[in-house]
């Protein structure tokens, strides 16, 4: 079995939403009762979870319409992500359900821009579909994030790990910018990293602080033992803060994601990216090509964000993303020397 198929563990554990006062007061009062901590049944406790939740908004400010369902325990069949779910994750739930509420709706808007893209891609890797979140975390799903250290794009690859796999970085071309093309290297590095160590919340600790981080932790901590998705858990202390808040942030956004109506979320997604490809001759700059079809150039940087300098390389054919539907236009204003072909060419 390939390492996209390998799961992290049979048993997914699952804990009420509490907030950190509530779960502290449950925590002593299951030691009291003699039960296990952190092992409650999820069913058991939920109701009372939410109800704390709830409790979380002031009545004088929104107050989002929360449904008691869907349960996570309820979602766990539909997840090819195993989802721990302790006091760091629901915090982050607390979190976006509040003050970072914004940022989540953000999310969910422009989520559906790329989602289906990079849903599919996980799946042609055998990867959980889940790990799409990944990429709301890294740059809120925008082509054009730049990070304070020189991180670009939606994945936010540094330079020299882009181009190890495989992204071209020029003066006229950024491929970390190319929604498509900066997928492909984030889905085979982060199924690197989990060939190396054997799971994906390792892989994802991985993926934000670099491997070499994530090693060191592990020595540290257990002679570089890898393979248990509970390994995250047990060195996270050992980790950059950042990276002690990634993996929780994901799976915050796991569930709400997948049951963002039920959490008060009303959010329009937006639609997906569609476009034709079109041939053109080298040093072809977008402005030309918004002025042939009559659309703003605007729309064809949006589609071209890895063009950075807003032309094509000299010398050479090379493919530009134009509005679905457009491409016999743009051909014969080329006079017929350029070409089209399909998006999965």
């Amino acid at each position: 079995m390939s390492a996209g198929h390998r799961t992290e563990g049979e048993e997914t554990r699952f804990l009420a939403f509490l907030s950190p006062s509530t779960y502290k007061a449950r925590k002593k009062w299951d030691g009291l009762r003699g039960l296990p901590s952190l092992r409650v049944p999820f069913g058991l406790t939920v109701g009372a979870g939410l109800l704390t939740l709830l409790s979380l908004w002031s009545p004088s400010g929104p107050r989002a319409d929360v449904s008691l369902t869907p349960l996570v325990a309820e979602l766990a069949p539909s997840l090819s992500l195993p989802v721990s779910m302790n006091e760091r994750v629901d915090r982050w739930m607390e979190r976006y359900l509040n003050d970072q509420r914004p940022a989540f709706e953000r999310y969910l808007a422009r989520e559906g821009l790329y989602s289906e893209m990079i849903k599919e891609a996980l799946r042609a890797k055998g990867m959980p579909e889940e790990l799409f979140y990944l990429a709301a975390i890294e740059s809120g799903f925008s082509p054009g994030a730049t990070s304070r250290v020189s991180a670009s794009g939606m994945w936010q690859f540094m330079g020299p790990t882009a181009e190890q796999f495989g992204l071209q970085i020029d003066e006229y071309v950024d491929e970390r910018r190319d929604p498509i093309r900066a997928t492909e290297a984030a889905l085979d590095y982060l199924q690197a990293l989990h060939g190396r160590f054997g799971s994906w919340y390792l892989a994802a600790a991985a993926y934000n602080a670099g491997p070499g981080r994530v090693s060191r932790a592990l020595r540290a901590h257990s002679g570089d033992q890898t393979g248990e998705k509970e390994l995250y858990w047990e060195i996270i202390e050992l980790l950059p803060r950042e990276t002690r808040a990634y993996v929780p942030k994901m799976l915050a956004l796991i569930v709400l994601g997948q049951a963002a109506e039920d959490y008060g979320f009303r959010v329009e997604r937006a639609d997906p990216v569609e476009f034709d490809r079109v041939w053109v001759p080298g040093g072809t700059s977008l402005r030309w090509v918004a002025k042939s079809l009559g659309r703003p150039v605007s729309k064809l940087r949006e589609l071209n964000p890895h063009l950075i300098r807003g032309v094509t390389p000299p010398n050479a054919l090379f493919p530009v993303r134009i509005p679905p539907g457009t491409s016999p236009q743009l051909v014969a204003s080329g006079g017929g020397r350029w070409r089209t072909v399909s998006v999965d060419d």
